[in-house]
C-alpha cells in the first residue's frame, strides 16, 4: 500500500470565502481570494450540471477543456470517458439563443453486486455519471488553483449525497487543499478522504427512507479501480465540519475516526439553509416561523475548549472582523454575502446590479422562508421577478428535472426511488410524500442555476426565474457600496479582504 502524504503545510488562513450556491462561488473569485492570501472556496454543488451547460454555451474561453486536458494528463486512463462528455455536450460558438440545455441524467444509483458481505447494500453512480461529477469537480478545483501555489477549497452539502462521493474524489485528484462540509453531519468525511487519498474504494451512508431496520444499511461508494483511476497517493486535505452548535462540534471532536481538522461555525444570520431554531413556532396556518433566540446560538468558549482550529461565519463579516474573531480565540472568518455581491461572483451580472440597486436604497429584506425542499430554513432576497416573489412562484410549473435535493426512499419493489416536494403533488404522493410537506417549497436547483447566468429554457420558451439568497446581516455590504467612487456599481473582492482585515 502507498504511504499517504500528510497534510499541506501552510499556515491556516484568517479568512476564508464561502462556497456559496451553485457557482456563486466559482473558480474565478476563489482564485483571487487565495493569491491574496485567504483561502478561496468554490462550490461544488452542481458542478455536474454547469459542466454540460458551460460546454453548450460554447466553453467561453477554452477552460473547460484546459482543465480536462489536464485531468486526462494527470489521469490517462480516464482520456476516453472525458472527452466522450466533452463532445457530448460541446457546441463550438454555444448554443442558438432560446435553445433549451440538453438534458442531464439525474444522479441516480445502480446497486453494486458483491461489494461487501453483509446485510448492507451499496450502490453508485452509472459509469459516465460518475466521470462527469469527477470531472466537474476536478476542473472547478484546478481552475481556481492554476497559476499560483496557495491553497483553495471546496464546499460540499452533506444532503446532496448521492454525487457527493465521486465530487470529492474529483476535488482531491485537482489537489483541494480544504474541503468543508456543512448541511448534515459529515462524520463520515474524514475516512472517505484518508481512503480517497490513497485511492482505496471508500463509502458513505444514504439517508433512505422507509428503511426497514433488518434490512442493513444503504451506502453510496466510490470504486477508483473501477474506472481505472489511481496513481501516487495524494496530499490529505484539512477537512473542515461546518456546524451550528457545540453539540455536533463535541460528538465530531470527540471520535478520532470522526474528529476533523477544525470547524466552520455558522450562524443563524448566514445566507442559504440554516439549522432550524431549537424550539418551533408556527403561524395560524400553521407555517413555521423560525424565530432564532439566544438559545440557538452556538457556544463559542466550548468550541474553543475542543481544541481545534476554527472560524465564525454568519454576521462576522465586519470591518475588524477577524481580530474579533480571533479574540475569541478562531483562526478569523468565513465570509459569503459580501462574496456573492461583489463583482467577481458567479452571480448573473443583471441579477447583481438589481440587488445591489435595491441595498444601497435600503430596499432590500432578506428572510427565511420554507420555500427549500429539504424543509430547512432558507434565506431568501425579496427581488422582483425572482420567485421570492409570489405571483413568479406560482406562475412557474411545478417539475423535478434536476434532482440534487430528491430524498431516497425505497420502492414497494425493494428499489431506491427517489422523491421531491417540488415536484408535482400527485407525483410526490404517490412516490410516498405527504401533500402537506410541498406547501410553499420551490426548484432551488433550477432557481439557483438561474441566479448564477444558467436558466434552462423550457418548452414554450419559458425561462426558469432564479432566487438569491444572502445573509440577514447586510451592513457591510452597505459600507463598502457606500465608499464607491461615483459611477461604480459595485466593490471587488479585493476590497472585501481588506475591509474585513483592517482594524476597527
Amino acid at each position: 500500500m502507498t504511504e499517504t502524504k500528510p497534510p499541506y503545510n501552510n499556515t491556516d488562513p484568517s479568512v476564508i470565502s464561502g462556497g456559496m450556491g451553485v457557482r456563486i462561488s466559482w473558480w474565478v473569485m476563489s482564485r483571487i481570494v487565495s493569491m491574496m492570501g485567504g483561502l478561496g472556496v468554490v462550490s461544488g454543488t452542481g458542478l455536474e450540471i454547469i459542466y454540460p451547460r458551460l460546454l453548450q454555451d460554447g466553453d467561453p474561453g477554452g477552460h473547460v477543456h484546459r482543465a480536462f486536458t489536464e485531468l486526462v494528463r494527470r489521469q490517462p486512463a480516464l482520456s476516453g470517458p472525458v472527452w466522450e462528455i466533452f463532445n457530448k455536450y460541446y457546441i463550438e460558438g454555444g448554443r442558438a439563443p432560446g435553445t433549451p440545455y440538453k438534458h442531464v441524467p439525474p444522479c441516480r444509483l445502480t446497486r453494486i453486486e458483491n461489494f461487501k458481505p453483509g446485510p448492507d447494500s451499496f450502490w453508485e453512480l452509472p459509469r459516465e455519471m460518475q466521470v462527469l461529477v469527477l470531472a466537474a469537480n476536478f476542473a472547478e478545483v484546478w481552475l481556481a488553483n492554476e497559476g499560483h501555489d496557495k491553497p483553495v477549497g471546496i464546499n460540499f452539502l452533506r444532503k446532496v449525497e448521492r454525487p457527493l462521493p465521486w465530487a470529492l474524489y474529483g476535488a482531491m485528484l485537482a489537489g483541494a487543499a480544504y474541503v468543508l462540509v456543512g448541511a448534515g453531519s459529515p462524520d463520515e468525511l474524514p475516512s472517505m478522504i484518508e481512503k480517497l487519498s490513497r485511492h482505496e474504494p471508500a463509502e458513505m451512508s444514504l439517508k433512505v427512507y422507509g428503511e426497514r431496520s433488518d434490512s442493513g444499511g444503504y451506502y453510496a461508494a466510490v470504486r477508483p479501480s473501477e474506472i481505472n483511476a489511481g496513481g501516487e497517493a495524494l496530499p490529505v486535505p484539512k477537512f473542515l465540519a461546518i456546524v451550528s452548535s457545540y453539540g455536533l462540534a463535541k460528538e465530531l471532536a470527540s471520535n478520532p475516526a470522526t474528529r476533523p481538522y477544525g470547524f466552520v461555525v455558522e450562524g443563524s444570520d448566514a445566507g442559504g439553509h440554516n439549522a432550524p431554531p431549537a424550539k418551533m413556532r408556527f403561524d395560524a396556518a400553521g407555517r413555521p416561523l423560525y424565530v432564532y433566540t439566544e438559545a440557538d446560538r452556538a457556544d463559542i468558549d466550548a468550541i474553543a475548549g475542543l481544541g481545534l482550529p476554527f472560524w465564525l461565519a454568519g454576521a462576522s463579516a465586519k470591518r475588524g472582523g477577524v481580530a474579533a474573531a480571533q479574540a475569541r480565540g478562531a483562526k478569523g472568518i468565513q465570509f459569503g454575502t459580501l462574496a456573492a455581491l461583489s463583482g467577481q461572483s458567479g452571480m448573473e451580472p443583471g441579477l447583481r446590479s438589481r440587488v445591489l440597486k435595491m441595498l444601497a436604497a435600503g430596499e432590500l429584506k432578506v428572510s427565511n422562508s420554507i420555500v427549500s425542499p429539504t424543509g430547512f430554513p432558507f434565506k431568501v432576497a425579496s427581488v422582483p421577478g425572482t420567485i421570492s416573489e409570489e405571483a413568479v412562484f406560482n406562475a412557474r410549473p411545478r417539475r423535478c428535472d434536476i434532482g440534487l435535493l430528491q430524498v431516497n426512499y425505497v420502492t414497494p419493489e425493494g428499489e431506491l426511488g427517489y422523491r421531491c416536494p417540488a415536484e408535482p403533488v400527485d407525483v410526490f404522493v404517490a412516490k410516498g410524500g405527504r401533500a402537506k410537506n410541498a406547501e410553499g417549497r420551490g426548484c432551488l436547483c433550477n432557481a439557483l442555476l438561474a441566479a448564477t447566468g444558467f436558466p434552462q429554457v423550457c418548452a414554450g420558451g419559458y425561462v426558469e426565474p432564479p432566487i438569491v439568497t444572502l445573509g440577514e446581516d447586510l451592513e457591510s455590504a452597505r459600507e463598502l457600496l457606500a465608499q464607491l467612487p461615483e459611477g461604480q456599481e459595485t466593490y471587488t473582492i479585493g476590497k472585501v479582504l481588506g475591509y474585513l482585515r483592517a482594524k476597527a
